[in-house]
């Protein structure tokens, strides 16, 4: 223990030392900070490498920045192989009582637990930590995998954590991290790219290739095929290959089931549905709903099905067709979950709406498509928003070089200017 106890002085802030912060994410440092200050433990849910452990640090930088002594900030990376022994919550309550015995702490001690799933019965830790009233401890965990509060632990921990699903690069981040104005052509590069915050430092095509590769198989084999004892991991990956390439489409179980039988691959459709609730526990790829605005009810069936970031696609299976439309779909998708909104897709009686997206009383309807290249994509594109009854605002979203004016009511944006729309 006395051995992890070096190894945890590498990665902490004390004695002046500082590690890598990475691209400052405001948005989710700011939004975060303002739980702090309370029992509430903060928990980051979100894909791996999408920029977790880069926040919790961040955010005990920030922390350290209002006042906060670096000697009262313990971080524990669970991924690191330096902590390999760390292995049950015990484990770390030992290398705490260490921690404190050697540094020394004084008042409240903030712990940052980093991929904390991997600790055996680390739930018991978070709940007895975060609700110790002898000494003052503020908790910031976070996980890849969104069961990680399901079940008997969100019972547990009832009322006692908030969470924050952390995403890939917005196209405003994008834009600053990699020094660029924002605008049409920047946000077809981010398109053509991905939003992974490691992609931008990478030198070369290939090698990009190779990392978004390694990401893949990592959280396949780490959080699907070990976690679950996945019998035919073969059919696994082919069905992510198979949301992947018809990501922004109405599809069902069955289309999947029938798919694979039609390539003489023999399935069922309890695995089919099982394997991809393990692919969205990952968070490599999300379910959306089907809703009838009339009968404002879930259609059961056919749903559409949104990967994290695009450079699975751009870099792994481009060699099937998947139109830029079907892109900036998957983009809108994405930008709308940062900016804290609920997603599903629409049904009006024979018409399809790309999105309904709701946040507290706000409801907004949206189409999206390249570009409205003619009168017969306009009306298109504009009748079924035109045939909803209601007065929610109702948004067109493309990629078209000017904006055009207001069409009965209905707005239309600019893809890259979205964000500045509805980030207020």
């Amino acid at each position: 223990m006395e051995d992890n106890f070096d190894s945890l002085k590498k990665y902490n802030f004390w004695n002046g030392n500082l590690p890598q912060l990475g691209f400052e994410r405001e948005t989710y440092t700011n939004s975060i900070l303002e739980y702090t200050g309370n029992k509430l433990i903060k928990v980051l849910v979100g894909q791996r490498r999408v920029g977790k452990s880069y926040l919790l640090r961040q955010l005990a930088n920030k922390l350290m920045q209002q006042g906060v002594n670096a000697k009262n900030i313990f971080y524990l990376n669970k991924e690191f192989t330096d902590f390999d022994t760390i292995s049950s919550y015990r484990d770390v309550e030992k290398l705490i009582e260490i921690y404190r015995s050697k540094t020394h702490p004084v008042g409240k001690i903030y712990l940052f637990i980093d991929e904390i799933q991997n600790i055996e019965g680390w739930e018991h830790f978070a709940n007895s930590y975060s609700q110790n009233y002898v000494d003052d401890y503020e908790l910031f965990i976070s996980g890849s995998n969104s069961k990680m509060l399901s079940g008997e632990l969100a019972t547990l921990l009832s009322g006692r954590y908030v969470t924050f699903e952390i995403f890939p690069f917005s196209f405003n981040e994008f834009s600053e991290a990699t020094a660029k104005e924002p605008s049409k052509l920047t946000y077809i590069e981010y398109m053509e790219s991905g939003g992974l915050p490691e992609l931008f430092i990478l030198p070369n095509e290939q090698t990009k290739r190779n990392y978004i590769s390694a990401i893949k198989d990592s959280v396949l084999l780490r959080d699907v095929i070990q976690r679950y004892n996945i019998k035919d991991p073969k059919l696994l990956e082919d069905i992510f290959v198979f949301m992947v390439n018809n990501a922004s489409n109405l599809v069902s179980i069955n289309n999947i089931v029938n798919f694979f039988k039609s390539n003489n691959r023999k399935t069922t459709y309890d695995t089919v549905s099982n394997y991809i609730e393990y692919i969205i526990d990952t968070f490599l790829v999300h379910k959306v709903e089907r809703y009838d605005i009339k009968g404002k009810e879930i259609i059961l069936g056919n749903c559409k099905y949104y990967i994290n970031d695009l450079s699975f696609k751009n870099y792994l299976y481009q060699g099937f067709s998947f139109g830029i439309g079907y892109k900036l779909e998957n983009l809108v998708y994405l930008e709308l979950r940062r900016l804290g909104f609920n997603v599903y897709t629409g049904a009006l009686k024979n018409k399809e709406i790309d999105f309904i997206a709701k946040k507290g009383d706000r409801v907004i309807y949206f189409q999206v498509t390249y570009i409205l290249e003619n009168e017969n994509t306009i009306i298109r594109e504009y009748s079924p928003l035109q045939n909803i009854s209601d007065n929610y605002e109702k948004i067109v979203i493309s990629l078209d070089d000017i904006a055009f004016p207001s069409n009965e009511g209905i707005l239309h944006i600019q893809a890259w200017k979205l964000n500045d729309l509805l980030g207020v």
